[in-house]
């Protein structure tokens, strides 16, 4: 899912899996112009901690490792996975843990070319198997079908070329997933490979890398963009980037899985694909800078629509969730609609939009949020199919604790009328399904604050209060505590 990202062993240190590196947080990788005024930020900051500060890089190296311990006590639920369905979250206490260790390495191979490559380890015990949680899912490392034996994968493979059109000059400052190097304002960019769409699209506040940040699953992309990917978050494809000074446009054209929420790849790319679109605007307010941004999405995939897994089982109660004769979420209602009758070639669309703003060098704010068009399943990502999120981050230089991090944001969920009825019926989707439904936004606060023990050494303790888990308002509310241990080198 996205990231998307997992685990690694137990109580020990494991090596992640995205964004994360020596410099500190995702935040350090913003291109800097020298046109633009020098001010204090959340990104650089954390930046001017780190030991490689190359300007022109041939090759680099960094790593990174993760663990994250999460606990849930017991809620309250009438019922669990009703008549036989299977997509409750369990009401009783519950540990989950992920552990990721990640190697990122990339080497210069002629002018303006660039190649990478990233393998992973990864280890993971989720809550009630990933299941019973619309947007709110609790660690955004969480990926679905992951083990807790330790899984070595390469998560990217990929090239990227950089050609000038003048402006500016640009420092691109030295991090995973860049080579420091000098570039101008005005430039275009093609990158053609294995990715997270997440590498270019739709990037977490200030750019943050989640390792150091929010650990709900909402604050790393629009919950409602479906975007497409394998079960761990990953695609194959293209993408294409206009930068034109304080402007920045993208078009990316990315892989689905074959199945829903599945591992295996469908190549076909003219048949099946994923397109996103985003525009992008950097700007100054009284001196603080931000950035706005529109995004929309278009999938061609092999997937159900809520209506027709309705109007089949009402045609013919025989086609239910126990009979399906393809891929399916295994349900044992059988008095229950079930989407595996409904697949075929189908357009999923979705359009959001995201801000963030610098209220002082040290302190800014953000919103986003996205709708999708609520008729189909879900495809790669979660289950929302309208979400918005917003939020405050805060680094430790305000209260004179120059490496810590500290943020409270807040995410809101909601599903469409049939995707409703789908599931009030007894149907199961990808992630949620109780059987039965009282329909309610879900929503959940996230709260942390991360301690830099030492130069790339951080510990976080984190606390999530989810309401109406899967959008259903018999259940819950469900409290989450978490802590983190994360390191970079």
């Amino acid at each position: 899912m996205l990231l998307k990202h997992k685990a690694l062993l137990r109580p020990c240190i494991l090596l992640g899996a995205s964004l994360c590196f020596l410099t500190g947080p995702l935040w350090a990788q913003q291109d800097t112009a020298a046109a633009e005024p020098e001010q204090p930020t959340l990104m650089n900051q954390l930046a001017t901690r780190g030991l490689h500060d190359v300007k022109n890089e041939r090759w680099n190296a960094y790593g990174q490792f993760t663990y994250i311990s999460s606990w849930k006590p017991g809620f309250q639920a009438p019922y669990t996975n009703f008549n036989g369905s299977t997509n409750s979250l369990l009401p009783n206490a519950e540990r989950s843990f992920t552990g990721t260790a990640t190697l990122y390495l990339g080497v210069r191979l002629w002018k303006g070319a660039e190649a990478y490559l990233v393998p992973e380890l990864i280890s993971e015990r989720p809550l009630s198997a990933l299941k019973g949680l619309g947007g709110a899912i609790q660690n955004f490392e969480l990926q679905k079908g992951g083990a807790e034996l330790p899984q070595v994968y390469r998560s990217r493979v990929f090239l990227k070329q950089t050609i000038s059109l003048g402006g500016d000059e640009v420092t691109k400052e030295s991090g995973p997933l860049q080579l420091g190097s000098m570039t101008s304002s005005r430039r275009l960019v093609l990158i053609a490979g294995n990715f997270s769409i997440l590498d270019f699209f739709d990037k977490p506040a200030f750019e943050v890398d989640p390792r150091q940040g929010f650990l709900n699953l909402g604050f790393l992309t629009s919950a409602a963009y479906d975007f497409a990917s394998d079960a761990r978050g990953y695609s194959w494809g293209g993408v294409a980037e206009l930068y034109w000074d304080n402007w920045a446009v993208r078009f990316g054209r990315i892989t689905p899985p074959k199945n829903p929420n599945q591992l295996p790849i469908d190549f076909r790319l003219g048949k099946y694909y994923g397109d996103q679109m985003e525009l992008e605007h950097r700007h100054t307010l009284r001196g603080k800078a931000g950035i706005v941004r529109v995004l929309g999405y278009r999938n061609r995939e092999n997937i159900g629509r809520f209506s027709d897994a309705i109007a089949a089982f009402l045609a013919d109660p025989r086609k239910n969730a126990t009979t399906c004769p393809g891929f399916s979420y295994d349900s044992g209602n059988a008095g229950a609609p079930d989407l595996c009758w409904a697949r075929k070639s189908n357009v999923k669309t979705g359009i959001g939009g995201f801000a963030q703003q610098y209220l002082t060098g040290d302190i800014g704010v953000f919103v986003r949020g996205m709708a999708s068009d609520g008729q189909s399943e879900v495809d790669a990502y979660t289950t929302t199919d309208y979400s918005a999120g917003f939020g405050a981050l805060a680094h430790g230089s305000r209260w004179g604790r120059s490496g810590d991090l500290a943020g409270a944001g807040m995410n809101l969920g909601w599903i469409s009328a049939s995707h409703a009825k789908y599931l009030s019926l007894g149907g199961v989707d990808g992630f949620i399904g109780d059987g039965k439904l009282r329909q309610g936004m879900e929503r959940a606060v996230d709260v942390f604050y991360s301690v830099n023990l030492h130069r790339g050494l951080w510990l976080s303790g984190d606390y999530q209060h989810v309401v109406n888990p899967a959008f259903n308002a018999d259940r819950g509310p469900v409290h989450v505590f978490g802590l983190r241990l994360h390191g970079e080198y």
